[in-house]
């Protein structure tokens, strides 16, 4: 991004902080890391400022990755101090969720960018049918399952979630809540998954990228540092004021928002693809 003047530099400074205050209140508000604003508001920073199409895509998502990072451990110690983390389903579902990162980057280094943009697309689609038109009294049982299914599961969820860099808040807040949990405590739990898959998913898309041409100047691999630098502080900042108000709200309108604000993600990059 060498060569932009003055004035435009002041502008992607606030158009970030901007991005990473917003990130971070979502990622305290639906335990989802925030990735799914980061995402759009990189890949439209890159775009504008002339980063090659062939990049794009991978520098925004180990960016957002390694911002989340640090708000993700935000986000769990918030709702952890408020005892809305479970630590058994953590400890269930960590290894497999592990495993499922490290093939997520395998995946996404072998893979083009429209090949990162159709997963996210598909998977905020379907999460978002699912929240706003699913009912309280939808379940798949009363507990938490204990066969090998989890264990799959575990690495469907790492694995899509590095690829679509939503810290895995999603998919662990879907299932526990389809098994009879609380959302509060679904969404506490799910941000306790954050920094697990974030942060080792950072440091793979930093690999992934090393050596590549066409990273801007400033990066490590498809990391961004000018970008997680500016995003990062912000966010940690604001995490906690969305913890706050998710404690605060209904629990089925907090199952709307959530799925609403995947619904808008996941036609922007639909609209990217098509049109």
């Amino acid at each position: 991004m060498a060569g932009v003047i003055s004035g435009d530099v002041a502008l992607l400074v606030v158009a970030l902080l901007l991005a990473g205050l917003a990130s971070g209140f979502v990622a305290g508000l639906l335990g989802v890391g925030g990735g799914g604003v980061i995402v759009p508001a990189l890949y439209e920073v890159f775009r504008i400022f002339g980063v090659d199409d062939g990049v794009r895509m991978h520098l925004t998502v180990g960016t957002a990755l390694a911002v989340m990072g640090a708000t993700s451990v935000r986000s769990w110690r918030a709702h952890q101090a408020r005892g809305a983390v479970d630590g058994a389903v953590l400890r269930r579902l960590g290894p497999s969720v592990l495993v499922g990162v490290v093939i997520g980057v395998l995946v996404a280094r072998a893979s083009g960018g429209d090949v990162l943009k159709w997963v996210l697309v598909t998977f905020n689609l379907l999460m978002a049918a699912k929240l706003i038109f699913g009912r309280q009294h939808w379940r798949l049982g009363s507990d938490m399952p204990r066969g090998p299914g989890v264990d799959i599961y575990g690495i469907v969820a790492g694995l899509i979630s590095t690829m679509m860099s939503i810290g895995g808040g999603i998919f662990i807040s879907m299932m526990m809540t389809l098994y009879g949990r609380p959302i509060h405590q679904a969404v506490g739990t799910a941000a306790a998954f954050g920094p697990l898959i974030t942060i080792p998913a950072a440091l793979g898309f930093a690999w992934a990228g090393w050596g590549v041409a066409g990273v801007p100047t400033g990066s490590i691999g498809y990391v961004s540092l000018l970008g997680a630098a500016i995003i990062a502080p912000a966010s940690v900042l604001a995490a906690p004021w969305g913890v706050r108000v998710s404690h605060g709200i209904a629990r089925r309108t907090l199952e709307i928002a959530f799925g609403l604000y995947m619904l808008v993600i996941g036609l922007r990059f639909l609209a990217s693809l098509v049109l």
